[in-house]
């Protein structure tokens, strides 16, 4: 079973954002924390907000490593020439799809108040699949993909609440399987042992997880870790999935890497 992992941040230098290692995490470590926990490939996301060269790191460790590395960049969105970035982002070595989250406070309300209205179809027309940390606006990205259905879009997170345990992670879990009505939307089961309320193997996961199983299917979900703030080793992250007994193995397949290559059209 080849295994991919949907979410790993690489920076240099900038303060990482709490939890996340207070230690710039590079392609080295990636790759022996990679080897370890016999994960074989990863979908690099740019942390930009405290690495603004981080876009380029992504596309020198693609480039050194194509078969284990591919980028869902995060370009400026706020420039003149961000309409042209966009057009020409696939350009880049590895880079086949954007990324964004909208936390700061210049920017919370992008998604919601039209600043973000050209992007939608830009991202569409280029191809671009793209991964949003929507949980605060679900019903938001339910519009936007409806109304771009050519726009292959992945919730972060499984649009889990950010610090929160247990069952507060998941207060949205209804606008979230309610998604599944758009084929165009995918979710990407990023960051679970975080939201975990118990120790490995965090069973207590395991209902959250059926949810978004039982509207979305293997397909449309991709196992993943956002390894630099898991409470748990990457090894552990595997394994608490692998160790589900009640999703058949050809659909463990397709979640733990097939199911993302595929989505982002990354032939490995």
């Amino acid at each position: 079973m080849p295994i991919v992992d949907a979410q790993v941040h690489l920076w240099r230098k900038g303060n990482a954002r709490p939890p996340h290692l207070t230690r710039p995490f590079l392609v080295e470590d990636g790759i022996k924390g990679m080897d370890e926990a016999g994960v074989d490939a990863a979908v690099l996301h740019p942390p930009v907000s405290w690495d603004p060269d981080s876009n380029e790191q992504a596309v020198e460790a693609a480039q050194a490593y194509p078969k284990r590395f591919a980028i869902l960049g995060n370009p400026p969105l706020d420039k003149p020439e961000s309409p042209e970035i966009i057009r020409t982002w696939k350009k880049r070595p590895g880079m086949l799809g954007m990324r964004f989250y909208f936390g700061q406070p210049h920017n919370r309300t992008w998604p919601m108040d039209g600043t973000l209205d050209w992007l939608w179809p830009a991202a569409e027309k280029a191809g671009l699949t793209t991964a949003l940390l929507a949980g605060d606006w679900l019903p938001t990205l339910g519009k936007i993909a409806e109304r771009h259905p050519g726009l292959k879009l992945m919730v972060d997170h499984m649009g889990a609440e950010r610090g929160a345990k247990g069952d507060a992670a998941f207060p949205n879990m209804k606008e979230l399987t309610a998604l599944a009505r758009y084929p165009n939307v995918a979710v990407k089961l990023t960051g679970g042992p975080f939201y975990a309320d118990d120790p490995y193997p965090f069973k207590s996961l395991h209902k959250h997880y059926r949810a978004m199983y039982d509207t979305f299917g293997p397909r449309r979900l991709f196992w993943g870790t956002d390894i630099t703030k898991m409470p748990c080793s990457w090894r552990q992250c595997v394994t608490h999935f692998q160790e589900i007994d009640w999703i058949p193995e050809a659909d463990k397949t397709l979640i733990m890497g097939d199911a993302i290559c595929d989505w982002i059209g990354w032939k490995r």
